[in-house]
This record gives C-alpha cells, sequence and structure tokens, in this order.
C-alpha cells in the first residue's frame, strides 16, 4: 500500500481539515475593514480621523457666530432731572454743552461732598480749610459769624449725621459763568455751648432735620473744575 494512502496518515489529514474548518468559522476571514489593534495610550474623548476611503467625514459642531452688539442710544444728559423742556433739563443741557464734562450725578456726588466739608470746617472754626471752597462774599460772611463766636467764648459743637435728599432746583449759564442752586435736606446734631459748657443754643443729643439751599458757581472756561459755594438761603 502507499504511504500517502496510510489509514493513519489519511486520519491526520482529517483532523487538521476539522481544525482549520473550525478557526475559520469563528476566527473569519480579513476584509480590510476591521478595527485597528487597541491602543492603551490613546485618548479616549478624542475625535476619530476622518475616513476618506468610504466617505465618512466627522463633522465638528461650528461654534455659533456672535451676533454684533446693538449700540443702544445714549439718553439725554438730563435724564431722571427733570422732564424734557422743563427749566432744569434746559439747564443741564445747556451747561453740559458749555463743559462736556459736566454730568449731573457727579456734580451732585461733589456737591454732597463740599456741603459736608463746609459744615464740619465752620463748626470747628477753621477759616482756612473754608477758604477754597467759597466765593469771596460767602467766606467773609462765615468768617465774620466765626470770629462773633470766638468773641464770646461759645463754641460749636456739631456733628454731621447724613444727607437724606438733594434736589437741583436751579441752574443757570451767563457767558461762561455757571451757577447751580442745590436743595439739601439733611440730619444733624449741633449745640453752642457757653465757656462753663452750657448750652446756648441746640441740643447735644438731638437729631435735627434741617434744610439749605446753597448755590455753587464756576467759571466754564477755566480748567479749573472746583465749585464754588456763592450763596445761601433759607428755604
Amino acid at each position: 500500500m502507499s504511504v500517502i494512502f496510510d489509514p493513519f496518515n489519511l486520519l491526520l489529514l482529517g483532523v487538521a481539515l476539522v481544525i482549520f474548518w473550525r478557526l475559520r468559522t469563528t476566527l473569519g476571514s480579513r476584509t480590510g475593514s476591521e478595527r485597528p489593534p487597541f491602543d492603551p495610550y490613546a485618548k479616549a474623548d478624542s475625535p476619530a480621523a476622518p475616513d476618506a476611503a468610504n466617505g465618512n467625514v466627522l463633522r465638528l459642531p461650528k461654534e455659533p457666530v456672535p451676533a454684533q452688539d446693538k449700540k443702544e442710544p445714549v439718553p439725554p444728559v438730563w435724564t431722571g432731572y427733570g422732564p424734557e423742556g422743563s427749566p432744569i433739563a434746559t439747564g443741564i443741557a445747556k451747561l453740559a454743552e458749555a463743559d462736556p464734562s459736566f454730568t449731573p450725578q457727579s456734580f451732585i456726588t461733589g456737591a454732597k461732598l463740599a456741603y459736608e466739608m463746609i459744615l464740619e470746617n465752620f463748626a470747628k472754626g477753621d477759616k482756612a480749610a473754608l477758604k477754597p471752597l467759597l466765593t469771596k462774599d460767602v467766606f467773609d460772611g462765615f468768617a465774620s459769624a466765626i470770629d462773633t463766636r470766638n468773641a464770646a467764648g461759645h463754641r460749636l459743637e456739631s456733628r454731621f449725621v447724613g444727607i437724606d435728599r438733594t434736589d437741583l432746583t436751579a441752574i443757570a449759564l451767563e457767558g461762561k459763568r455757571a451757577n447751580v442752586t442745590v436743595k439739601f435736606v439733611s440730619e444733624i446734631i449741633s449745640a453752642t455751648l457757653a465757656k462753663d459748657g452750657s448750652v446756648v443754643d441746640g441740643d447735644q443729643k438731638e437729631i435735627r432735620e434741617i434744610t439749605d439751599i446753597w448755590t455753587f458757581e464756576r467759571d466754564v472756561a477755566t480748567r479749573d473744575p472746583n465749585w464754588k459755594l456763592s450763596s445761601t438761603q433759607e428755604p
């Protein structure tokens, strides 16, 4: 008998064919579209590359194009301080035209500071501190009142509590001379004391509400931005 057709060799050949058929069934054959082997260093969240061969392209979402900001119209400088066409609105508009740096808000902020400083320095009798805040006529009146108080041996004990309200009541522009009148409603503790400490006027503990109407002036043609108190009047 030929060695090729030996029964034992035929048995081995049959076993090999069975094993080969099972491996092919289990593993399949390569088609060229298999996934690449697992890469442990690849980022899990990295986007897949476009597959140009089969036409699959990964398209990332586009960021929305921000809409162009629309500029809101700037309200008139007098807004919130008086109705359109009123004397206050008209005065503010004229003053802002003559002095572009002027705004009612910044003026009122400065006027409040000046009001408090003037009252405190008058109570202390500090004429040097008062002088740059007042026009000559008003300074002379304050200085005279301080001198009279000192001559009588009195002292003014005053504590500024706060300003409750400020209102612009009048604005005038004559040439380059601007005048702005402000009504202050404030709370103050004030008492005039004699040499022996007795109370001549006022109360050392009572908080009183007082109203002052002050006019400030400034030459808008100069570079000096400071306003000075030019007059005071009773409400």
